[in-house]
Order: structure tokens, then C-alpha cells, then sequence
């Protein structure tokens, strides 16, 4: 039922509001439209169990809920540490706010008076330098919580920092999943393998030209991805460079220098075409220091049936324009009716990319 509730809700939502969506180059057969510009910050996106699209933020200090019956957007919560990150499970909604995790219970029948959040784990480090935490529950039904590096480039406590880490949803038992991890802020599992993807924001001041941000796919618990040592699988480091590339994981695929690569999916839905079905979409939010500016789109990737990569293309574009940016991409999510949503932090909006026909 609530599949329906959201499309009717975003019939009357097609104009830009004056962002000039216009501009968006998209595949043949595909249209963009605006669903809402009212999410200051807007980053991860997640889904309640009856259709509240649930969106966190980072400067804004706020977590939203979109109520697809009303079109409604409210605050169920404020005044929290880059809360980035949401996830759903069992009710309720999760929230990262850098050192802790927190929850709001049965959120969706306390919409109009949301609880206060009760602190799930509260030992994750302060540094609010890649802080903030894109969360997800995994097919093993525990919560995936990631600790980036407090600084550029650095070898803080590898055990702490710079890697990946699950607990169970009451924050027990926490484990290191993945090492080397300079910052990732999207993930996401494989339909069929099962297996962990995610995205790594490569490191800063190496020049226009290097390193490549990094696409990653963990095989086996424990893995170490390379940083501070070695980046994007064939660049070391100047400053620790004590270990070969080749004592590393490589990425699947080098998604270009400073693109910044945050929010991951695979598509799940069937409303795109068929060669779109377990492909990922990659959220790139753009480049920052840069003397060009990249990225400030979506990326495709399509892979493989060993999981190596067959091929990456632009999806949508035109965020950027001549130098110029109006948008800035942080979280893509598929929608219950197969459409594509993604998050602009820049714009403070939900966008909705859906298929047409051609």
C-alpha cells in the first residue's frame, strides 16, 4: 500500500522549486523530478517499515522523517553531532552521532511526538574529523559502523581508526570487520553474494591527480585496505611507505581523484531495465581541493559475475556546470516502486530519478 502512497505523493511534486533540475543529463528513457527542498544538510536516506523515508543530516544537527501519505516533513530529532547516518531495524531508527549510537523507538507511530534518543553505544572515538558515520544494518542483522581517520593522512591506533567495525543492534559485542579504511561513507551488501561494498574517500594533498577515491568489496573479515600505507591500490604514500601496495587489498575499481564518493546502493527495484538490475549506484559529492572541480554526480557501475569490475559510466550529471555547483550529491536509495532517490546536501533536497521509457 505505502508503494502507491509514494507515488502518489510526488505527482504534484514535479516542479524544481527553482532548482534547476533541467540541467541533469540522464540515460535515454529516465526523468528526474524534486520530492522535497525542505532537508537542510540532507544526507543518509533510510526506510521505515511503512514507508517514512527517514533522512540524517551533518551541519544541521537534525534527523528528518518524510511521511509519504501527507508529504509531511518533520523533525524527530535536533541538536545532535552530524547525525549522518540512519538505519531502520525492528521499528526503530537508528542514528550516528560521531561518538555515540543512538535510537528512537518505534518511531513511526510517534511521528508528531517523537522520543528523546536513548544512547545504544557511546565509546566511538570524539575527533569529529571524519566523525560522522553512514550506518547500515547488514544481512547478518547486525549494525555497521564506520571510524574514520581523525586527520589526512595518519597511523592512529589501526585497531581503532581508519576501519569498519559491526555490533549487535543493542551495541554489544563490537568487531572489527575492515582495516585501512581512510573514510568510507556508504555500503552496501550484494543481493546474492551477500558480501560488503563500500566506498573510501581517497586521501587529500597529493596533487590535482592523485590518488583515486576508492570502490571496495570485502571478501574476508579482517581485510586491510591500505591506508595510511598505500592508496587506491598503486599509490604509497610519501610519508608511510613502509609497506608494499601488494601487502593490501586493492579496490575493485579507482573512481577518479577526489570525486569524494559517499552514498552506495545496489540497485534492487524492477522498474529500471533489466541491465540496471544488482548494479551500484555511486553518489560522488565532489571535489573540494581541487584546482578542477569533479564529480557532483551519480556513477554506474556494473560488475562482473566473479564481483571484478566490467565497467563504470556517468548516470546523472549537471550538478556541476562550468565550475559552478548547485548540488551536491551524498545518498542514493532505491525506492519501494524501483525508482532511484538521492540525497543533495548542497540543495537540502530529495530528488527522485525514475525510468519512462524510451
Amino acid at each position: 500500500m505505502y508503494r502507491l502512497l509514494f507515488a502518489l505523493l510526488l505527482l504534484p511534486l514535479l516542479a524544481s522549486a527553482g532548482l534547476p533540475l533541467e540541467r541533469i543529463r540522464l540515460p535515454e528513457g529516465f526523468r528526474i523530478s524534486l520530492v522535497t527542498d525542505e532537508l537542510p544538510n540532507a544526507r543518509e536516506m533510510a526506510w521505515g517499515a511503512h514507508g517514512t523515508l527517514f533522512v540524517g543530516s551533518n551541519a544541521a544537527g537534525k534527523v528528518y522523517a518524510l511521511e509519504p501519505a501527507s508529504g509531511r516533513v518533520r523533525v524527530v530529532a535536533s541538536g545532535l553531532q552530524l547525525p549522518v547516518g540512519v538505519a531502520f531495524k525492528d521499528g526503530d531508527l537508528y542514528i550516528s552521532a560521531v561518538s555515540q549510537i543512538l535510537r528512537l523507538r518505534e518511531i513511526e507511530s510517534r511521528l508528531d511526538a517523537p522520543p528523546e534518543p536513548e544512547v545504544v553505544r557511546s565509546d566511538f572515538p570524539r575527533e569529529t574529523h571524519h566523525g560522522w558515520k553512514f550506518i547500515a544494518f547488514g544481512p547478518d542483522g547486525k549494525l555497521y559502523v564506520p571510524v574514520g581517520a581523525p586527520c589526512n593522512v595518519c597511523a592512529k591506533d589501526p585497531d581503532r581508526y581508519a576501519t569498519i567495525h559491526r555490533m549487535n543492534s543493542d551495541g554489544t559485542e563490537l568487531e572489527l570487520v575492515a582495516r585501512g579504511v581512510r573514510n568510507t561513507v556508504g555500503f552496501d551488501w550484494h543481493p546474492q553474494t551477500g558480501e560488503l561494498w563500500f566506498s573510501d574517500n581517497g586521501r587529500d594533498l597529493m596533487g590535482d591527480d592523485v590518488p583515486d577515491c576508492e570502490l571496495n568489496r570485502l571478501t574476508r573479515l579482517g581485510q586491510h585496505f591500505g591506508f595510511p600505507f598505500c592508496h587506491a591500490g598503486n599509490v604509497a604514500d610519501p610519508r608511510f611507505s613502509q609497506r608494499p601496495c601488494s601487502d593490501f587489498v586493492a579496490p575493485v575499481a579507482r573512481l577518479g581523484p577526489h570525486v569524494a564518493p559517499l552514498g552506495i546502493r545496489f540497485y534492487t527495484g524492477r522498474q529500471f531495465p533489466k541491465e540496471y538490475r544488482n548494479n551500484l549506484f555511486i553518489a560522488e559529492h565532489g571535489s573540494w581541493n581541487r584546482s578542477e572541480k569533479i564529480g557532483y554526480r551519480i556513477k554506474r557501475v556494473e560488475l562482473n559475475e566473479d564481483g571484478s569490475l566490467k565497467r563504470q559510466t556517468v548516470f546523472a550529471e549537471g550538478w556541476l556546470e562550468d565550475g559552478d555547483v548547485w548540488g551536491r550529491p551524498a545518498d542514493v536509495l532505491v525506492a519501494p516502486d524501483g525508482a532511484l532517490l538521492v540525497s543533495d546536501d548542497y540543495a537540502g533536497a530529495i530528488y527522485r530519478i525514475e525510468y519512462v521509457g524510451r
